[in-house]
């Protein structure tokens, strides 16, 4: 039995493709890439449930990381991909909250609720 899984690893590493597939600097990337696709997935919902702690930080871990993938030996494009976009994404949530929170976005919105409000009062007294 061992000797067929020797046999078996040795033909997986025979092959390139096989043999990237078959590592952690395609499988790290690749389980990694979760936080950047529910980072993009969470520009599509209101502001105000966004932290700014944790876009802060994931933003600095995805700079630092960035940074890591092509310090490793091989340099590894995928991760630095990964990094690339999740540093995107967090960057446009970063963007989200300092203008609904700090830029007037938020006073913006209430302002267009109680306007909308305000316009279909009269219309339910009728």
């Amino acid at each position: 039995m061992a000797a067929a899984i020797k046999a078996i690893n040795a033909k997986i590493r025979s092959n390139k493709v096989l043999d990237y597939v078959c590592s952690t600097h395609f499988w790290g990337p690749v389980s990694n890439f979760g936080i950047p696709i529910a980072a993009v997935m969470d520009t599509q919902k209101d502001p105000e449930i966004i932290s700014g702690k944790m876009t802060g930080a994931l933003t600095i871990y995805a700079a630092t990381f960035m940074r890591y993938a092509l310090a490793v030996t091989p340099k590894n494009y995928l991760l630095f991909a990964c990094h690339l976009t999740n540093f995107g994404a967090q960057s446009t949530q970063g963007y989200r909250y300092l203008k609904y929170w700090h830029w007037g976005g938020r006073e913006a919105q209430l302002a267009a609720q109680g306007a909308e409000a305000g316009a279909a009062a009269p219309q339910a007294g009728a």
